[in-house]
């Protein structure tokens, strides 16, 4: 099959002004628990698009951890590639992409680390394994087999046993939006698209794009 006859016409839902919330923050609740009651394959599910030194985009799967007036949460090593390039360049864009909803949440801004209780509360409700996995992993960095990854569990779970701490180079990222942007697919590619923008005041200006 030619990939470029693979075509799907969308027509679950649609997307209107009048219809939607004024405030962004609330259309994405919405939208973010209908994909999760609709039981959408990994709706937390996001990804991450930084840009590094050499102005060169990079993008990689996160698990969105948490959700509120002061932005997006998820969590990594502090030292991997996006961690670097956050470094370098705190500005980031989101993205959800819910296939079977034909819906589509697009989220720009600037990027800050949270505060160590928040990464410290975090860490420890992750399973043991997963604690463990956040020090045996020098996460985007050259090794030469899986072996490192399995010697260093078995190391650090030797030492940590049951409590292993949270790693210095481990912990939470928070996207602070201004802007976003809410897609829903329709007929004959004439899809819905509205885009939030921040304003001077706090306030929200919603505007529809052109498909």
């Amino acid at each position: 099959m030619n990939i470029a006859d693979l075509r799907k016409s969308y027509e679950k839902a649609e997307l209107s002004e009048t219809a939607s919330h004024a405030d962004p923050l609330q259309q994405f609740d919405q939208w973010l628990n209908e994909a999760i009651q609709g039981e959408v394959p990994e709706p937390n599910a996001m990804t991450l698009a930084t840009v590094g030194s050499d102005l060169r985009p990079s993008t990689r799967v996160v698990l969105i951890k948490g959700f509120d007036a002061r932005g997006i949460v998820w969590y990594t090593n502090y030292n991997s590639q996006k961690g670097r390039e956050l470094a370098g360049n705190p500005y980031a864009a989101l993205q959800f992409h819910w296939v079977e909803m034909e819906r589509v949440v697009r989220i720009e801004g600037l990027v800050e680390k949270v505060s160590d209780e928040e990464s410290d509360e975090y860490f420890k409700s992750r399973p043991l394994d997963s604690r463990i996995g956040a020090w045996a992993s020098p996460q985007s960095e050259v090794i030469d087999s899986r072996t490192v990854l399995v010697t260093n569990a078995a190391k650090y779970g030797a030492q940590f046993l049951l409590h292993p701490p949270r790693p210095p180079h481990w912990g939470g990222y928070r996207l602070k939006p201004d802007t976003w942007q809410f897609w829903q697919g329709r007929k004959s590619r004439l899809h819905d698209r509205l885009r939030y923008t921040l304003q001077a005041d706090g306030g929200w200006l919603r505007e529809r794009l052109a498909p």
